[in-house]
Formats: structure tokens, C-alpha cells, sequence
């Protein structure tokens, strides 16, 4: 909105058409301050609200010993995503190009995310599912249906709006060519990043501000990805296909980064509210749905190698206790647990994923120019 009152005011020569807030890069930098400003404005009210609504987390493990650690937890706030999303959503009216195409459809990804955590939160609260006082949300098979369809139609949109030669190729990190994508593939591929994205950061969602941190890096790292993408210069440069348009994703991108980085205040240790299936769901798929659309899929394996590490101890973990009869690879999954139990507090674990991402961002980002 505030680019097309500037766009007016640029059309009747009350400003310069060229003046700082026609840059892509310039409105990026003010989703991140808008976005974290809007977080501590509505914070502080959306927290005392969730605890009237009495939506407080238990958190339970299949583990005594870590019970123990986080009985301190019990009552907190969760469902603190619905912060972050209003706050991406608020942000990204204001900076970005509401027309754009690759704008509206990540809007409709977070919110449709947004909203499928939410039931699973309020169900996890409120309802016994399974058996009475049971808290299990919604069952496995059900949520991912529902991200399975979001894919799809992601799939479809994404691929029938790009330019052939632009859209429709895969960039490889450290090779010279990319690969030619054909609609099946692009939607199995689609629906893998969605699908992938929001569940691993739902599972490095377990302890305070380890996903919020760790997104907000995730996002920064995209950021810089989809403006590259989005500029014809700059794309040629480090040899990235040009996506026309898909530079206002950077405003997108900005705006999470503010979001959880103002999240962090509320969430850090010990944490006032907690993020739940409402914001670790949207905040995964949105990043997956900005790695599809800059066709930058495979650098997301490392730009987010933490949530991959995550996503992967929980497989192991599964896969491993099923073919030995109840033996573990780790103490607990997913594998910050693991290291709690080891013996590091916390905020150890929190600090020292934080910089591990960040180290996965900065190879990935390096990556850029080895092709």
C-alpha cells in the first residue's frame, strides 16, 4: 500500500519516481524494522489475551527426565504464531507490491498454514481426539493431506504463471547447468519442500527461541536469494535464472526476518508465549514456497540445515526404534533434546543451534558464485 502511495505521489512529481522506496532491497530493509515494531506493538495484548482464552502448553515427552526439565514450562501461552503471521501479513501489505503475483500466493500459503496449525494447536488444548484428556491435535495423516493439497495447488499456480525459460529450470549449487523441470516433477518436488519445510521447523520447535532464531537467519539468507532472483543484473552476474517479479518475495522475506526477531523478544528464555503449530507451520511452508518460486530448492537443504538435522534425527530416531525392537540412536528426538539431556542447559542448545545455522547460511550464500 505504502509503495503505491509513493507510486502516486511520484506520478503528480511530489516525489522522485526514482527515489529510495521503488528499490526492492530499500522496502526489504523496512519490512524487517516494520515487522519487529509490529510484534512488540501487539505482542504484549496478544499474550494476555491467549491467557484469558486459558490455551497455556503442557509439554509432555515419552521421557521422565525431560519432564522434569521443562515442568517450569506448564501454562505458557502457546498458539504466539498468530504474533507473527499478523505481523508478516501487516508488513507485507505495507512494503510490498500487493499486486504482485508471488506477493498474493505467499499470503494465501501463510495463511492457509497458519490456519491448519491453528486447529491443530486448539485441538491439542481443548479436545481429546483419541481417548479422553488425550491432547494428540490433529492426526498425522490428516495434516498432511492438507499440506500435500496445498502443494498441489502451489504447484499448479507457480508453474503455469513463470516464463518457460526463466521458471521452470532447478538451480544446482556447484554446477554449471540447471535442470529442466516438467510439471509432474515440479509438483512432487513442490509438495516435498512444502511438505518438508513446515514439519522440520515444527520440530525445531521445542525449545525457547530456537525456531524463531534460527528462521529469522533462514530468512535473512532468502532475502538476499530472492532479490538476486528478482534482478536481471544481479541474476546474470552469479549465473541464477532470472524469475521476473519474484524480487518482491525479498519484502516477504524481510518481513519474517522482523517478525521473529520482535518474537524473540516475547519467546527468548524464559519464553512468555510459545509460537505453536500456528507459527512454526506457516513460517516453514512460507519459506519453502519463496525456495520454489526463486527455483532455489536445493540451497534450502542448506541455507535451513539445521531444521534438517531436525527433521532427520526424528526419522532416524522413528526408523531405528522400529527394526530393533525399542533401541534409540539418541536420548530423545528431536535431537536439541537430545543434547538437553547430555547436559547442556537450554540456553546452551539454543545459542549454539543459532550459530550452527547461521554457519549453514553464510556456505550456502557462498555457494552462490560456485557454478
Amino acid at each position: 500500500m505504502l509503495y503505491w502511495l509513493y507510486m502516486w505521489m511520484a506520478a503528480h512529481h511530489w516525489v522522485s519516481g526514482h527515489g529510495a522506496f521503488s528499490l526492492v532491497i530499500f522496502r526489504a530493509a523496512c519490512a524487517i524494522m516494520g515487522s519487529f515494531l509490529c510484534v512488540l506493538l501487539i505482542g504484549g495484548r496478544t499474550i494476555r489475551w491467549l491467557i484469558r482464552q486459558k490455551v497455556g502448553d503442557r509439554p509432555e515427552f515419552h521421557n521422565a527426565t525431560l519432564n522434569e526439565l521443562t515442568k517450569h514450562k506448564g501454562n505458557t501461552p502457546t498458539m504466539g504464531g498468530i504474533i507473527i503471521v499478523a505481523s508478516i501479513f501487516i508488513t507485507t501489505m505495507l512494503f510490498a507490491r500487493i499486486d504482485d503475483f508471488y506477493v498474493k500466493m505467499a499470503m494465501f500459503c501463510m495463511i492457509y498454514l497458519a490456519g491448519l496449525g491453528a486447529i491443530d494447536d486448539w485441538l491439542k488444548l481443548t479436545t481429546g481426539r483419541r481417548t479422553p484428556g488425550s491432547r494428540d491435535g490433529l492426526l498425522a495423516w490428516e495434516k498432511l493431506l492438507f499440506q500435500i493439497g496445498l502443494g498441489v495447488l502451489l504447484a499448479i499456480f507457480v508453474y503455469n504463471h513463470g516464463n518457460y525459460n526463466q521458471a521452470h529450470y532447478l538451480n544446482w549449487p556447484f554446477l554449471p547447468k540447471d535442470m529442466v523441470m516438467l510439471p509432474a516433477v515440479f509438483v512432487v518436488i513442490t509438495v516435498i519442500v512444502i511438505t518438508g519445510t513446515s514439519n522440520a521447523v515444527n520440530l525445531t520447535d521445542g525449545m525457547d527461541g530456537l525456531a524463531a532464531g534460527c528462521m529469522a537467519i533462514v530468512s535473512f539468507a532468502f532475502l538476499a536469494l530472492a532479490y538476486v532472483t528478482g534482478d536481471l543484473r544481479w541474476a546474470a552476474y552469479l549465473h541464477f535464472n532470472h524469475i521476473e517479479y519474484s524480487g518482491e518475495l525479498a519484502v516477504v522475506c524481510g518481513a519474517i526476518t522482523g517478525s521473529c526477531l520482535g518474537f524473540l523478544w516475547f519467546n527468548c528464555n524464559p519464553a512468555q508465549v510459545f509460537m505453536g503449530d500456528t507459527g512454526s507451520l506457516a513460517l516453514g511452508g512460507l519459506i519453502g514456497y519463496v525456495a520454489i518460486v526463486i527455483r532455489q530448492e536445493p540451497i534450502l537443504l542448506l541455507v535451513g540445515g539445521i531444521f534438517v538435522i531436525e527433521a532427520l534425527s526424528v526419522l532416524l530416531q522413528v526408523g531405528y526404534f522400529r527394526m530393533t525392537g525399542g533401541k534409540r540412536i539418541f536420548l530423545c528426538s528431536p535431537i536439541h533434546h537430545h543434547f538437553h539431556l547430555k547436559g547442556w542447559s537450554e540456553q546452551q542448545v539454543v545459542v549454539r543451534f543459532w550459530l550452527i545455522s547461521a554457519l549453514f547460511a553464510a556456505f550456502a550464500l557462498a555457494t552462490v558464485k560456485m557454478r
